[in-house]
């Protein structure tokens, strides 16, 4: 979190004005915020948040008095746009404290009295304009506990603008962080005394400001005792963390925080759920990167699963969608209740019927939290009685789909509100201002009070212009006139020629050149009652405003649970209608281990390709569960392993998904170790953050785990490497079992199938056409013949000679390999594809390029450094930029050998 604070010199003294001195007082109590400091129609600041927010605004820097002989620097925005201006220092991750006058100037003996009414922080926003509709605005707590030497860490989180609060106790550090990432919180509370910040990785801190707060907010029993306080409990059984005290800790603190930065006690966080992530399928960060589910690797946000899937009709659905996708459930019964939902609605052809009326659904969740808050603008209430008046159709539609109980209970949570609909139709106007303090909300008809104060104000003419007659005709001067101005008011205007003609009654208010101007008892009654009526009437309408928000409150526990109701039927419809046009499948979730998806797809990469999907199969069962993957770069395999986990994920969180078929047994977890680069921050080398992945894998994998591991090993020597992904395989085959897609360039590895029994080897099959390669992406039984490694290289535009020369090295490599492995055969009477071969002589022919300097008699520096490049060449991962520096490169080392 960022700092702003005055400078460490500036002290209230008698040198500043009293309005300086109240600034700096209440500048001291927020110290880490911008302070907005209201002033007329400008929010105001000054020194060192004068210069910030001039540099990340782009606003004018001024200057206001002096401080120890120096100008002190001051900025301000126009009160009534200061929207735009948080919105952005928001997305700059900067809080800013709002200070407004909350004292009468008419009153005041020096600087109208002010208060901080709201602190603004990325992870307490409620205030539409600075939310992303389809995005969780999350604000996180982080805390640990030992009790008799067993460490527990906790983790809550808040959503402001919805009201959802949750925890969950954990027994790892690794596993709180797992938590943070699928999270992805806006902002990150910590007790000050804690370590938690060294240990945090770059990806959580590029998204979240992590704040430190005082530790005697975290204290045990200060936050029960808040918790019971609020939730008006004896103690906090009913929210399942009675005896998690790390948990409660975390609850405690978080609370806190946002009922200080609210200014709000928060009475609309109605409830706290306890989870436990062992009732989800659970992945860990990497697998969700690697898996692209709601973020993509190369920063496309069309990319990704989510963005595939989410053709909702409300932003609470959407929202609601990417929880359901980063979560997926592991038990079939709740499972198959969204499956049914879903099914029913396909069968009674109602998605469209549906989808229609829930066009007409606001963002219910966002709205009631302003209601709570008594922050809610007219065209949320405008919103909110709309939504209101459909439920009726909604739950009429409903009642057809009784084949579902999940779509039952949800019509039943979802509910009937008539009063508060008709209430919200006779209150609030079809168009509605912004903001009630510019009056006109409240509808006509709706309160007598403020009818006849508006008409009074509206009326005023054809009054005046009555009396203007009227006293034409008693005074008998024809040139008399009603008129008004905002110094003098209202007037009766003559003519100095026709000053003897004027009643006694008349009273002289102003004398011009040519006229004089009279009030009269009547004028002056009349000015009073209409100068009033606006005021009047505005103060009416806030009042009446502000009640009808209490009237709202009165039912707010019920409106929320319709909120939820709402969002969920969004996502089953949308899922049935996505199943629709997509071409998915009902999973059948199964009680006996195993995988079995026919004709599976990766949608993502079906939606973005330009050429026709291929389908494959994946199978797995105590006979298939380790596949050895072997094939060409680009052939495919890197796609059809994840499609496979992504089939399982969009089973598991109740969704049709893409096969023809799909048949699946238990999982608990889905790890995926694909792809790598350096974690520099970390001084971590590419190979070793492959080997830590690979290392948290074997670790926590189980024979109900699903795991994608790609090319483990080629990140060091070539027989390190061979000997790790040796170990590594075996150890899955042997003694983790899991569903295991074991992708590798090591062919020597295709004969752990004639060791364990539940291994086979399966490819990515290509052809091979004059001097170029055909990829046909269709995954067989058995190893691949060949690596095709030369003609990948010269896809990737490797020179011509140089793949030439490489081929001319190959024969001879193939030549040597196959008299090397003979002579083995004579000498040691054992067969060229034994264990024992592969690990005590040269690898198999399919590697020549790899293992070129075993080989070559008389070693050529030139070739040797050709032959370096050709190894750390990565087609898939070079740029056109990089591909060519790589061929004027290579040119160069032939020009001078």
């Amino acid at each position: 979190m960022t700092t702003s604070k005055a400078p460490s010199d500036i002290s209230r003294t008698s040198k500043h004005t009293p309005m300086m001195q109240q600034y700096l007082a209440i500048k001291e109590e927020h110290p880490h915020h911008l302070l907005f400091y209201r002033m007329g129609d400008f929010y105001e600041l000054f020194y060192a948040d004068a210069q910030k927010a001039s540099e990340l605004l782009d606003i004018t820097l001024t200057a206001r008095g002096k401080s120890g002989g120096a100008p002190i620097p001051m900025a301000g925005i126009p009160h009534h746009s200061a929207e735009g201006y948080l919105a952005k220092l928001v997305k700059l991750g900067e809080s800013v404290a709002i200070c407004e006058q909350i004292g009468d100037p008419a009153n005041s003996k020096g600087p109208v009295e002010r208060k901080v009414v709201r602190v603004i922080t990325p992870g307490t926003l409620v205030e539409e304009a600075l939310l992303e509709d389809k995005q969780e605005n999350l604000l996180a707590c982080i805390s640990e506990h030992s009790f008799q030497g067993v460490q527990k860490f906790a983790i809550a989180y808040l959503e402001v603008s919805s009201g959802r609060f949750e925890t969950t106790q954990l027994d790892t550090l690794n596993q709180l962080l797992s938590e943070l990432e699928r999270l992805k919180p806006k902002e990150l509370l910590i007790a000050d005394d804690d370590q938690f910040r060294e240990q945090l990785p770059e990806t959580i801190l590029n998204q979240a400001g992590v704040v430190r707060y005082p530790p005697w907010h975290f204290d045990i029993e200060s936050c029960r005792k808040r918790l019971t306080t609020h939730f008006q409990t004896q103690d906090l059984l009913a929210y399942g963390c009675n005896d998690k005290p790390a948990s409660i800790s975390a609850c405690g603190a978080i609370l806190h925080y946002a009922q200080t930065m609210l200014q709000s006690d928060l009475n609309y966080i109605a409830g706290l759920q306890s989870y436990q992530t062992e009732d989800t399928l659970i992945l860990d960060a990497i697998s969700r990167r690697n898996l692209e589910i709601d973020s993509s690797l190369s920063g496309n946000p069309h990319s990704t699963l989510a963005a595939i899937l989410d053709d909702t009709a409300t932003a609470m659905g959407s929202r609601l969608l990417k929880r359901w996708l980063n979560q997926p459930l592991r038990k079939a019964e709740q499972i198959n209740l969204r499956l049914d939902a879903i099914e029913t609605i396909l069968n009674h052809h109602q998605a469209d019927a549906l989808r229609d009326i829930l066009k007409n659904v606001g963002d219910l969740e966002r709205i009631l939290s302003r209601v709570a808050l008594r922050s809610a603008r007219p065209r949320d209430c405008l919103h909110l009685g709309r939504t209101l008046n459909v439920l009726p159709d909604l739950q009429q539609l409903l009642a057809q789909l009784q084949d579902s109980v999940k779509l039952g209970e949800l019509a039943q949570q979802m509910g009937r509100f008539p009063d508060l609909a008709q209430l919200l139709d006779r209150a609030i106007i079809d168009n509605p201002p912004m903001l009630i303090r510019d009056g006109g909300v409240i509808a006509e008809g709706f309160d007598d009070e403020l009818d006849e104060l508006r008409n009074l104000k509206n009326e005023a003419g054809d009054y005046l212009l009555q009396l203007e007659e009227r006293e034409r005709e008693r005074t008998g001067i024809q040139g008399l006139k009603v008129g008004y101005n905002r110094v003098h008011g209202y007037y009766i205007e003559i003519s100095k020629l026709h000053s003897d003609q004027v009643p006694a009654e008349y009273v002289r208010r102003q004398t011009l050149k040519g006229q004089e101007r009279y009030i009269i008892p009547e004028l002056k009654t009349f000015e009073d009652k209409i100068l009033s009526a606006g005021e009047k009437a505005l103060a009416r309408e806030k009042w009446l405003y502000q009640e009808l928000l209490e009237t709202l409150n009165t039912q707010l526990a019920a409106l929320q649970q319709s909120a939820s109701a709402l969002a969920q039927i969004d996502i089953l419809t949308n899922l049935a209608i996505q199943s629709e046009k997509l071409n998915l499948t009902r999973p059948v979730l199964s009680d006996e281990p195993g995988i079995h998806i026919e004709q599976g797809r990766h949608l993502t990469v079906e939606a973005l390709s330009k050429e026709p999907f291929i389908p494959n199969d994946a199978l797995f069962d105590n006979e298939r569960r380790l596949h050895i993957i072997t094939g060409p770069n680009m052939g495919g395999k890197s796609t059809y392993m994840r499609q496979t986990a992504l089939i399982a994920l969009m089973a598991f969180m109740g969704s049709y998904v893409p096969a023809d078929k799909a048949v699946l047994g238990p999982i608990d977890r889905i790890f995926t170790r694909i792809g790598a680069s350096d974690d520099l921050t970390s001084g971590r080398s590419t190979f070793m953050v492959e080997m830590t992945e690979t290392a948290n894998i074997l670790h926590h994998a189980t024979e109900q785990s699903l795991i994608l591991m790609d090319e483990v090993g080629r990140g060091t020597s070539t027989f390190d490497g061979l000997a790790l992904a040796w170990a590594i395989a075996e150890h899955m085959a042997q003694s983790v079992k899991g569903y295991c897609l074991f992708a590798t360039h090591y062919f020597e590895l295709t004969t752990l199938t004639e060791r364990f029994a539940n291994t086979i080897n399966v490819h990515l099959d290509a052809i091979e056409h004059h001097d170029s390669i055909v990829f046909l992406h269709q995954v067989q039984d058995g190893p691949a013949s060949q690596s095709y490694g030369l003609q990948v290289a010269a896809l990737a535009g490797v020179p011509h000679d140089v793949i030439a020369l490489a081929k001319q090295h190959l024969n001879q490599l193939e030549n040597q390999t196959i008299a090397q492995t003979q002579l083995a055969q004579t000498d040691n009477d054992q067969p060229a594809n034994s264990a024992a071969t592969v690990t005590e002589q040269a690898p198999a022919i399919n590697e020549p390029i790899q293992q070129f300097d075993m080989f070559v008699s008389q070693p050529d520096p030139v070739l040797e450094k050709i032959e370096k490049h050709i190894n750390q060449l990565e087609p898939d991962e070079l740029t056109p930029r990089k591909a060519l520096d790589m061929i004027y490169e290579l040119k160069s080392l032939l020009k001078n050998r």
